[in-house]
């Protein structure tokens, strides 16, 4: 029975097809007993109508045939067309016996009761029957399509391999493992984006850890000095004078802490304060302080008054004082 339903042939398709849509009736009853709440009884006129179109798709069935193939065909030719044609008025009976069905299923609907689709139940299983790929059926149809002369190789065409296949369920198959790989790839995909987002992280923090690295080197190359030595021999420790003469002596020598260049020592001249103009008179005083010489020469500028102010004030701007007589200029 197995080898039967599965045979890989364009036969074994065909009928695959027929026996997928079988039990197609026993679920329209089902479902409309659900609707209708398992009620028999049913307007009549709901009844003769799935029964009427029942009996006319039936007749449709066992007089309609396929029509004959056209005369001076090749061999191949008139097998695929003898395939081809075979198959349509297949899938025409059942069509015509799903339609039975479904207008019996409506009908059924409409009355209220199951009477008139188990009805057009009863006259759509001849017809998915008398569809299904028989020796009486390939038979029949065969006769038909030589009926102008031209051979039919439809026995051949039909013992053609073909693949294991059903109506619905095949394509909704595919459909599905089609959609399970694509997710497949885009995960794989998002995985790939991230591992290689990664690693451009990680190359992104290897670059700066480098370039931190050089940096650090290089400040710390340009911040190395040479360590300063103490002046004059001192060790480390000792703290160096700046300005020498603030805390030394009055009469203390300064030693100069620079060297010449064939390294002896040179002695710096003893810092005496700035030496006072001798004009201004102050030429004894050149042991007092600074301050007091410069206040005992403004005393004495006061004391010789505006002449002397003026003379200093010339002195100091044209340097010489001139003993020439200006001349007069009244005529």
């Amino acid at each position: 029975m197995t080898g039967f339903v599965l045979q890989p042939t364009q036969e074994g398709e065909l009928r695959r097809r027929v026996l997928f849509w079988l039990p197609s009736p026993l679920l329209a009853i089902g479902l409309v007993a659900l609707v209708v709440g398992g009620g028999f009884s049913a307007a009549g006129w709901t009844i003769l109508l799935a029964s009427s179109v029942g009996v006319g798709t039936l007749l449709l069935t066992l007089v309609v045939q396929p029509t004959p193939l056209p005369e001076g065909l090749a061999p191949p030719v008139s097998a695929r067309r003898s395939l081809h044609r075979f198959r349509q008025f297949t899938h025409l009976r059942l069509a015509l016996a799903l339609a039975t069905v479904v207008i019996g299923a409506a009908a059924s609907l409409v009355g209220g009761g199951l009477y008139p689709v188990m009805a057009a139940a009863l006259l759509a299983w001849p017809q998915m029957l008398l569809a299904m790929p028989t020796f009486f059926t390939i038979t029949r149809a065969r006769r038909a399509m030589e009926a102008w002369g031209t051979t039919a190789y439809l026995w051949h065409a039909l013992s053609r391999p073909a693949k294991v296949t059903w109506p619905i369920v095949t394509p909704a198959v595919r459909a599905w493992r089609a959609q399970q790989v694509e997710r497949s790839r885009e995960s794989m995909r998002r995985k790939l984006e991230e591992k290689a987002w990664r690693k451009a992280v990680d190359e992104e923090k290897e670059n700066s850890s480098r370039e931190d690295g050089r940096d650090a080197q290089e400040s710390s190359s340009m911040e190395r000095t040479t360590p300063i030595r103490p002046l004059g021999g001192a060790s480390a420790d000792e703290a160096t004078e700046v300005l020498p003469h603030l805390s030394a002596g009055a009469g203390e020598d300064v030693k100069d802490a620079g060297e010449d260049g064939d390294g002896s020592e040179r002695p710096s001249a003893e810092l005496r304060p700035t030496a006072v103009l001798p004009h201004l008179g102050a030429g004894d005083a050149s042991g007092d302080s600074p301050r007091a010489t410069v206040n005992r020469a403004a005393r004495r500028l006061f004391e010789r008054g505006s002449g002397a102010l003026d003379l200093a004030v010339r002195r100091t701007r044209r340097g010489t004082q001139s003993v020439r007589r200006p001349e007069s200029s009244k005529p």
